[in-house]
């Protein structure tokens, strides 16, 4: 017993990755284990008896807290996008502007998962528009199976870095840091993800042109002023809407919550202008914005009832005194902390870690002084991974539940095309899983991608900061910062001195 009191923490930590590895929902297992360890301290002495008094008002702080409304705002705008057709007219678009390029569906699929990333913030609907739409095309033409698997997932992915992501708002609720200020950090590195993206399929171009083919020219149906009207009407649409909701955050209008407000406002809009807006498609969108945010929601409730007793038993000193005794200072604590959240990636997903892991590190990157804004979307982007490994890929997972699973005869040129193998969509997501390895590398060497979110903000100079007392009982009324042991004329006082001769 003297053991189990002196460790209950990692125990408890322990504990709680047993639970999770055995399949037992998150919410719950968080929940579990905070109760069930807080008893064991409450009769080990090592907690008070009223320690679980303090969990309604926990849960009330939670609910009261506004910034969380942004996640169910921007999860509808999504949906109503997505269930409108927004991404079917801009795949459909874009892939006939850059048809007569070798890899032109592919760059249209990462191009339009950028947009759709600025958009929706939602990888779910991302991977699965992109798969229904585009992955027919590209086996269509003859494009290999584990590039355009490969793509497909990955370019969907940018949901989670690109604002407005769902996960750097959880984040930076978690992080206990501005919405706004980790959309700014966020931005270049979601849109240098994209550009690497595009660079790996100009090198496959480039190396293998025969697994990146152009389209040819009886599939190019859209020339000149028909596509150029037509990219006009397809994109500014969501470009608009983008500024909308980003440009006002980032010009610091409007707050994170009220732009995802005015998001799902213009996402309405743009579906009633397109003919698509129906009482259908507001009941699917708002049922699926529900159950995403209810999911969201039991998972926190359940992580402030882990964390109340975690906390009580001194674990975030625990974690912390383990850290910060990693050799190697700040770069020894980032490097294992990338690792930890790489591996806990394999099992658990991007709202679990953010959950769970991010409470712990963040406290050890304060005190170590390292930016948490830049600590946040560092691990935004490592955990970008847990959609792209096994077993628990979960954009890969989407594409599989699309993907053709059997040989069937293409309605457009009458072929029989083979089905998509899980081991290729696998083997096509390892590129790109390097590509997201190599981003978090460049952030931790070019801090400077991310912190240009301070560079609109004002700096005091200590030197210059004078703090004046107000004493109106000495001097004169018109002078309350006057000296009060001053002599008339603001002479020094004599105190009995004698006189100068």
């Amino acid at each position: 017993m003297a053991f189990i009191a002196e460790n209950l923490a990692p125990i408890m930590f322990a504990a709680l990755i047993i639970v999770l590895l055995l399949g037992y929902p998150v919410a719950f297992a968080l929940a579990f284990v905070g109760f069930f360890f807080g008893f064991i301290g409450i009769e080990l002495g090592l907690l008070p008896a009223t320690l679980f008094q303090a969990i309604p008002d926990r849960i009330f702080g939670q609910m009261s807290n506004e910034t969380l409304l942004a996640i169910p705002f921007f999860t509808f705008m999504g949906l109503i996008l997505e269930k409108s057709g927004m991404a079917e007219d801009l795949l459909d678009t874009i892939g006939q502007l850059f048809g007569p390029v070798r890899g032109g569906i592919a760059f249209a699929v990462i191009f339009v998962g950028a947009i759709l990333a600025a958009t929706t913030g939602v990888v779910a609907a991302s991977v699965i528009s992109m798969g229904l739409i585009s992955l027919p095309i590209m086996l269509r033409y003859g494009y290999d199976r584990k590039v355009a698997a490969g793509t497909i997932a990955a370019s969907g992915t940018l949901a989670q870095i690109i604002p407005p992501s769902l996960v750097l708002i959880v984040l930076a609720d978690q992080l206990g840091r501005s919405v706004g200020d980790m959309y700014k950090g966020a931005l270049v590195p979601g849109l240098m993800l994209v550009a690497a993206y595009a660079l790996y399929i100009i090198v496959t171009s480039i190396i293998s042109p025969a697994k990146v083919p152009a389209l040819p020219l009886e599939a190019r149906t859209l020339r000149g002023t028909k596509l150029l009207l037509k990219v006009i009407t397809s994109l500014v649409p969501p470009l608009v809407l983008i500024f909308l909701v980003l440009g006002t955050i980032f010009l610091g209008i409007a707050t994170p919550t009220e732009g995802g407000a005015m998001g799902a406002v213009g996402a309405l809009a743009l579906a009633f202008a397109n003919r698509k807006l129906n009482f259908g498609l507001i009941q699917q969108s708002l049922h699926a914005t529900a159950k995403l945010s209810s999911f969201v929601l039991l998972i926190l409730l359940g992580a402030r009832v882990f964390s109340l007793t975690f906390y009580g038993v001194n674990g975030h000193v625990w974690v912390e005194h383990l850290m910060t005794s990693i050799p190697g200072g700040e770069i020894g604590f980032l490097i294992v902390a990338n690792l930890l959240v790489f591996f806990l990636a394999f099992f658990l997903d991007y709202f679990e870690l953010a959950f769970i892991i991010i409470p712990l590190l963040a406290p050890v990157a304060d005190a170590l002084g390292i930016d948490l804004i830049w600590f946040g979307v560092m691990l935004a982007v490592n955990m970008q991974t847990s959609f792209m490994h096994p077993p628990f890929g979960f954009s890969l997972f989407f594409l599989r539940s699309v993907a053709p699973t059997r040989a069937y005869k293409d309605r457009i040129t009458g072929q029989t095309i083979q089905p998509v193998t899980s081991s290729q969509i696998y083997l096509g997501a390892i590129p790109y899983l390097f590509i997201q390895l190599t981003m978090v590398v460049i952030i931790i060497t070019f801090p400077g991608i991310v912190m240009h979110y301070k560079s609109g903000a004002k700096v005091a100079d200590p030197s210059s900061v004078h703090i004046n007392v107000p004493m109106p009982s000495a001097g004169t009324d018109a002078d309350p910062f006057a000296n009060p042991f001053s002599a008339p004329g603001n002479s020094a006082p004599s105190f009995g001195k004698p006189a100068t001769p």
